[in-house]
């Protein structure tokens, strides 16, 4: 089974990462959770990101907000995908969580999504993961299938009422 760890810098980003957990389950990946921080617990992070990958991670995600660096501390003691989420902050509507996540040295990268896009952050991880296990590539693509098809739904609903 794929195991994915999701890190959050706060305990207060948890309500915006729930949907990153059920989608993750929703593809029969195996989710760990906790929370850490990059500036309050930087040895913490460090000791899980050195040892990521001997633990069985295959990608980690990391969210958090404001000063957002724990996804590129993260990504700089391992060497598994590390996909970024900036949580919006009370200041400047989370630009400042994305800047932070995204503007990574050249060769340490975090792929990173939108701010607040937890869903997106796990949809990204079992695409990463569906390289390695076809059946994720297979369940990708009935998804995908099924949001086409809600789409022409929607359409097909407009158009009767015209």
């Amino acid at each position: 089974m794929p195991k994915v760890a999701l890190i959050m810098g706060s305990k207060s980003d948890w309500p915006s990462l729930q949907g990153c957990v059920r989608v993750l389950r929703s593809f029969d990946v195996e989710v760990e959770v906790h929370v850490a921080s990059a500036h309050r617990t930087p040895e913490k992070v460090a000791q899980f990101a050195d040892h990521a990958r001997e633990n069985g991670f295959e990608v980690i995600i990391a969210a958090a907000g404001k000063a957002a660096h724990l996804a590129g501390v993260i990504a700089g003691h391992t060497t598994l995908p590390v996909i970024g989420i900036p949580i919006k902050s009370s200041l400047m509507d989370g630009l400042d969580s994305l800047l932070s996540t995204v503007q990574m040295p050249t060769g340490i990268p975090v792929a990173t999504v939108a701010v607040g896009g937890g869903d997106n952050a796990a949809y990204l991880a079992a695409q990463i993961l569906s390289v390695k296990y076809p059946a994720m590539a297979e369940k990708l693509a009935a998804h995908r299938e099924k949001m086409a098809q809600a789409i022409e739904a929607d359409d097909a609903a407009i158009q009767s009422e015209l």
